[in-house]
C-alpha cells in the first residue's frame, strides 16, 4: 500500500468533531497489533508508547477529526488525495501510523497521540481530556505536531483573544430618532479604528510573529421601528507570545478607548494562550535541520501552547500547505507525504 493509499483509507473514514469514533477504533486496533507498543484509549482519544528503556522520550500527535465535508468524495487523482482532512491532518496521520508501527528500535522512547475534537472549541479538546484523565501519557522531553506546514517547521504559536464590545445607546421612534441615539450607528467609529489597526510585528527567535485584530460578528437592534439602544461588536486578535492574557487585554481596552464612552462595555470572554518558538531546544533545532528548510513562526493558534502549558517544548511539522486546509478541494501530494515521513523518521532515529 502506497502512503496515499493509508491516508486515503484515513481521509475515507467520516470524523467530523465529536464524531471521531470510527476512526478512533481504526488507530487503536493497528496501534494494538505492534507488540513494542502500549496503547491506550481515552475517550475517543488513542495514545501509544515505545515501551524501550530509553531516558529520552518524544512525543509526536495529531488530531483525527475534520471540518464539516463529505468523506464519501475522498479519491485520489495521480500523485495526490483529495478529501475532506487530506491536509489537515489525515496525511499526517497516516505518516504517523505507518512510523508508530515500525518495529525498529530507536535511540529515544517515542509516544503517539491520537487525539479528538480539535477543531471545535478548545474547550472540548480531547487533548485537554487527556490532560485532566491521564496527563502522565503525555510527559515528553518535546514534541512535534503534525499540523500541515507545508514541510517546514512553524515555530510557536500566537495567542487568541475574543472579546466583546458593546456600544449603548437610547430608544426611540424611528419617526423621531432625534430623541434618541443609535448603538448601532456608534458602532461605526470602533469598527472604523479596528479597520484601520496596523499588525504589530514580534521578532523572536529569529522567526517573526504578526498579530492581527479583526471583527468578526455584529449583533443589534430591537425592531424594524426602534432607535436600538444597544449593538454589540465581537473581536477576535492574534497575540504575539510576549504578550499574556492581562497584557493583550490592557491593550485592546485601550486602543478603542477613544471610542468608547461611559457605560459601554468591554468584555473579554475567550482566550487561548500563544507558545514560545522554543528554537532553542537542541531536538527541536536537528528537526529544523533536517528539513533542510528554515523555520517560521505560526500565525495561528495550535495545540503547541497546550503542550508547552505541560511544559513540552513543542513545534508544528506536518505535511500539506496549511493554505490548503478547511478549503472545499483539499489535498496532500505523494512528495508531500514522503519528505514527511523522511524527516519525521529521521528525526526520530537521531538520540
Amino acid at each position: 500500500m502506497t502512503r496515499l493509499e493509508a491516508a486515503l483509507e484515513l481521509v475515507a473514514v467520516p470524523s467530523v468533531s465529536r464524531g471521531e469514533g470510527r476512526l478512533a477504533a481504526l488507530v487503536e486496533s493497528r496501534l494494538r497489533a505492534a507488540a513494542h507498543l502500549e496503547v491506550e484509549r481515552v475517550g475517543d482519544n488513542v495514545v501509544a508508547r515505545s515501551t524501550g528503556t530509553h531516558a529520552k522520550r518524544r512525543l509526536v500527535a495529531g488530531h483525527l477529526d475534520t471540518v464539516p465535508g463529505d468523506a464519501t468524495r475522498a479519491r485520489l487523482e495521480g500523485e495526490r488525495l483529495v478529501g475532506v482532512g487530506a491536509c489537515d491532518m489525515k496525511g499526517s496521520l497516516a505518516v504517523m501510523l505507518e512510523l508508530a508501527l515500525d518495529p525498529a528500535p530507536r535511540p529515544v522512547e517515542v509516544t503517539w497521540v491520537f487525539y479528538a475534537r480539535e477543531e471545535v472549541a478548545r474547550g472540548e479538546s480531547g487533548l485537554l481530556e487527556v490532560v485532566e484523565l491521564r496527563p502522565d501519557l503525555l510527559l515528553a522531553d518535546c514534541a512535534v505536531l503534525g499540523e500541515p506546514t507545508g514541510g517546514r517547521v512553524e515555530a510557536g504559536c500566537q495567542g487568541s483573544l475574543r472579546a466583546e464590545v458593546t456600544l449603548v445607546g437610547r430608544r426611540a421612534h424611528t419617526a423621531r430618532p432625534f430623541e434618541g441615539r443609535n448603538a448601532i450607528h456608534r458602532l461605526a467609529a470602533v469598527i472604523e479604528r479596528v479597520a484601520r489597526y496596523e499588525p504589530r510585528r514580534v521578532p523572536l527567535e529569529g522567526v517573526e510573529f504578526i498579530e492581527q485584530l479583526q471583527a468578526v460578528a455584529v449583533e443589534g437592534g430591537v425592531a424594524g421601528n426602534v432607535v436600538p439602544d444597544r449593538a454589540t461588536l465581537t473581536l477576535n486578535q492574534r497575540i504575539a507570545p510576549d504578550r499574556d492574557r492581562e497584557g493583550a487585554v490592557a491593550w485592546l481596552r485601550g486602543y478603542l478607548a477613544d471610542a468608547l464612552d461611559e457605560g459601554d462595555l468591554f468584555e473579554d470572554v475567550d482566550w487561548a494562550p500563544a507558545a514560545p518558538p522554543h528554537l532553542d531546544h537542541p531536538a527541536l533545532a536537528a528537526l529544523v535541520e533536517l528539513t533542510g528548510a528554515p523555520p517560521r513562526a505560526k500565525q495561528g493558534w495550535t495545540d503547541v501552547a497546550t503542550f508547552v502549558e505541560r511544559g513540552v517544548p513543542a513545534v508544528n511539522f506536518g505535511a500539506g500547505d496549511p493554505l490548503r486546509a478547511h478549503t472545499p478541494d483539499e489535498y496532500v501530494t505523494a512528495a508531500e507525504l514522503d519528505a514527511f515521513a523522511g524527516a519525521l523518521g529521521a528525526w526520530l532515529g537521531r538520540p
